[in-house]
């Protein structure tokens, strides 16, 4: 059976994407919506998450503007004491419920089918049942889907697994009934990084735990990526970075100068990263995985034998009282950039560096207030996820190259002023602490040199 049913916009995916784009759309127009997802809850990749996994940076900062996530509470213990809470993956799955079933679905202008896969063309089939529904869509078609990643907790491992072998995905561990030997964790990104975490918080000796990295990463130091009270530290690393910037004379030295002003963090001292995704760690947490020696760095995992581990570039021994960790995924997408905003069409993709669901919310913001997908477009150019060190270039460059041109539009620039969504919107609470008019003053100075010596390393290192 075939349902036609109305709607303005057509969002496929009811993840963070999704849902910060469509509140955008119901507080800035009036808008009907339709909300499909193959998932049989809001929250995207958290519903397919491991159940220690916890933002890496804070709850006020995630989710959709309207809705507050968490109680701007600072932690009092662990490794994250001192800073603003981060919401683990049940309060974030209770929280997308919430914004679902006592925020959109009320007001009326609202329709979600879970369970559901989007065939193209407005037209959408039961994952359960028999039925299927042809929207006609009015304005535009919301793909949150194009540069969705894989997660490890929900998909196959990248390598080959024999039989006998004792392989689970990140969230295994937290369910096993017999004590393993000992760990080994394969990956390098955030997922391992929490379940090395997660298992020394709860005993585990750090000389039962191998790590195996393909790769090492730089990684963002919580201290300088937070709000509110601590909003202060969030504007020096702003001071710090746009100086770095300013001032290197390669990529090589603008990582350094980082480093040397603990913005970037890294695990060992002795190995250069090549990879960069952007996550938050505090130094707690770096203290811990320091703990780790017995690290592999032999390229990746290739096929898990009862008594060995091939790799690309050799082979270590293992063991049937082992457990194997899976943490290794593809991770966020990287497909060709196109326009974000066509005919019929909105392809979410990120445009600027900077915390996800600021983007996505102003995407929706930018198409219910700008009349023209040419003037969004030039307002809202994509750029691909960063992977390596150059990536974080390149994305603070397009942030900086379009964020005055965003100034000029009234409704966006106050609505980026005021939404919890943007870390900076309260900084002028703070403006005469002279941490903060420092701060103030030596990004004054270094902007503009810092615009042009970013194009002049970037181009460098492309040449």
């Amino acid at each position: 059976m075939n349902e036609e049913l109305e709607t303005d916009y057509l969002i496929v995916g009811a993840g963070a994407a999704g849902m910060a784009f469509a509140d955008s759309l119901l507080t800035h127009s009036n808008a009907s919506v339709t909300i499909v997802d193959r998932r049989h809850a809001p929250g995207g990749h958290w519903i397919d998450a491991y159940p220690y996994v916890r933002l890496h940076q804070p709850s006020s900062l995630y989710g959709v503007s309207s809705v507050p996530l968490g109680q701007n509470a600072i932690d009092g213990t662990g490794t994250n004491a001192g800073f603003y809470e981060l919401a683990g993956v049940d309060e974030i799955r209770a929280y997308y419920s919430h914004v679902m079933q006592r925020h959109f679905l009320p007001g009326g202008r609202v329709r979600y089918f879970p369970n559901c896969d989007y065939l193209g063309d407005g037209h959408f089939i039961s994952r359960l049942g028999q039925k299927s529904w042809t929207a006609n869509v009015r304005r535009k078609v919301v793909d949150t889907t194009y540069t969705e990643g894989a997660v490890p907790g929900a998909s196959a491992p990248p390598f080959e697994v024999a039989d006998g072998v004792h392989c689970v995905p990140a969230g295994g561990i937290a369910s096993i009934t017999d004590r393993p030997e000992r760990f080994v964790i394969i990956g390098a990104g955030k997922t391992a990084l929490d379940a090395c975490v997660w298992l020394l918080e709860q005993g585990v000796s750090a000389s039962a735990i191998q790590w195996i990295r393909p790769r090492e990463s730089w990684w963002l130091n919580r201290r300088f990526h937070q709000p509110n009270d601590l909003l202060p530290d969030f504007y020096q690393g702003m001071a710090v970075q746009l100086e770095a910037m300013a001032q290197a004379t390669s990529i090589e030295d603008l990582v350094s100068r980082l480093e040397i002003e603990k913005f970037f963090l890294r695990i060992d001292p002795d190995i250069v990263p090549t990879m960069f995704r952007g996550a938050v760690i505090s130094e707690a947490e770096l203290e811990l995985l320091r703990q780790i020696k017995d690290v592999i760095r032999l390229g990746h995992v290739r096929r898990i034998e009862r008594d060995q581990i091939i790799l690309e570039e050799g082979s270590v021994p293992t063991s049937e009282g082992t457990m194997h960790v899976h943490c290794a995924s593809k991770g966020l997408s990287r497909p060709p950039l196109r326009p974000i905003f066509e005919p019929g069409l909105v392809t979410v993709q990120p445009f600027l560096w900077g915390f996800a669901c600021y983007q996505f919310a102003m995407l929706g913001v930018v198409e219910a207030t700008l009349d023209s997908d040419d003037k969004k477009n030039r307002l809202c150019p994509p750029i691909a996820y960063w992977d390596v060190n150059t990536d974080y270039l390149s994305a603070f460059l397009s942030g900086l190259a379009n964020e005055h041109a965003r100034a000029a539009y009234p409704d966006l620039a106050h609505w980026a002023k005021n939404t919890r969504l943007n870390p900076l919107c309260g900084i002028k609470l703070y403006r005469d602490l002279p941490i903060v008019a420092d701060a103030h003053e030596r990004i004054k100075r270094s902007g503009m040199a810092a615009v042009g010596n970013l194009v002049k390393l970037i181009r460098t290192k492309a040449a």
